[in-house]
This record gives C-alpha cells, sequence and structure tokens, in this order.
C-alpha cells in the first residue's frame, strides 16, 4: 500500500493552502476599505487568487482521481476514518465553490473577472444587485465554513502528529518524517 502523498499532491496542497491563507485575510481587510483605486486593486488580486486556486483545484482534483492517496493509519477508529473522510470532500467541494461563487457575485454585481489583469473570464450570470447581494453572503459563508474546516484539518494532523505518533502529518510535510 502507498503510504506517501505523491510530490505533485504536496505541491497542489500546499499552493492552494498558501494562496487561500493569502485570499481569506485579503477578503477581510479590502472589505470594509472605502472605495478607492486601491481598494479595486486588492479586490483584482483576490480574484486572481480565487480562479488561481480554482485552476489548481481542477488539476489537484484530477491528479487525485487518478492518484490513489495512502490509506488512513489501520489503528485509527473509524469514526474518524470517516470524520477525515468527510472533512476531505467538505474541503474539496470549497476550494471548488468558493472561487465559483466569488466569481458569480462579481458577474451578479457587474464586476468583470480579469484573471491576472489579462485574461478576461466570462461572466456566469447576468448583472443583477439582490442575486449579488445573496451571492455575496454565499460567498462569506462558505468562507467561514472553509475557516472552521481548516482548523478542525489541522488539529486533526496535529493530533495524530503530537498524541497518536502516527504518519498523518508527515504525509503531506515529508521533512517530518524520522530518519531511521
Amino acid at each position: 500500500m502507498n503510504d506517501q502523498y505523491t510530490r505533485t499532491a504536496i505541491t497542489l496542497h500546499w499552493l492552494i493552502v498558501l494562496l487561500i491563507f493569502a485570499a481569506f485575510p485579503l477578503g477581510l481587510y479590502m472589505h470594509d476599505l472605502p472605495l478607492s483605486p486601491y481598494k479595486l486593486r486588492l479586490y483584482s488580486y483576490h480574484k486572481w487568487i480565487g480562479v488561481t486556486v480554482l485552476f489548481l483545484a481542477v488539476f489537484r482534483l484530477s491528479w487525485r482521481i487518478t492518484h490513489r492517496p495512502p490509506g488512513m493509519p489501520e489503528g485509527m477508529p473509524n469514526w474518524e476514518k470517516l470524520a477525515a473522510h468527510v472533512t476531505h470532500y467538505a474541503l474539496y467541494l470549497l476550494i471548488f465553490a468558493i472561487p465559483v461563487s466569488g466569481w458569480l457575485m462579481s458577474s451578479a454585481m457587474g464586476f468583470k473577472v480579469v484573471w491576472l489583469g489579462v485574461l478576461p473570464l466570462p461572466d456566469l450570470v447576468g448583472k443583477s444587485k439582490e442575486l449579488g447581494d445573496l451571492l455575496h453572503e454565499v460567498h462569506e459563508t462558505l468562507n467561514y465554513l472553509m475557516l472552521g474546516l481548516v482548523l478542525a484539518h489541522i488539529g486533526a494532523a496535529l493530533k495524530h502528529h503530537f498524541f497518536e505518533h502516527d504518519d498523518i502529518l508527515t504525509r503531506m510535510i515529508p521533512f517530518l518524517r524520522k530518519r531511521n
């Protein structure tokens, strides 16, 4: 049985993590700024990050489908295995749903999404203030849901590393692996 993730899976995981860890606080920061060229530039950066996460998520899901991840440790209780699987599926769903909800929101609010400032993406819905406001709430709610799941995910990985002393965390952070 394969006991480690591939380098590609590890790289995609950490790239997406870094981008999300940049986008989330940026979204919080820019939200309440007064309208200005600076705020609009931050919104552009936020959208660039979101679209990049979406593109990487497509690649990551394709990789995951074609490359079986390592199994859970044999001694792990079934409820923990189920919780891990549910959390992973929910995180995968959110790394798609959050950027798509942001793209839909931008479209509904009449703001074009231009990836990296050079590639205009099509509007996904027509302009509608009501829909834009609803999608804003959806986007925000999904982000806070992801925050909760990410914290649970990190907590579980640390629990396994420091209390269970299994290889769950070292599968995704290979340099932590003990050399024999």
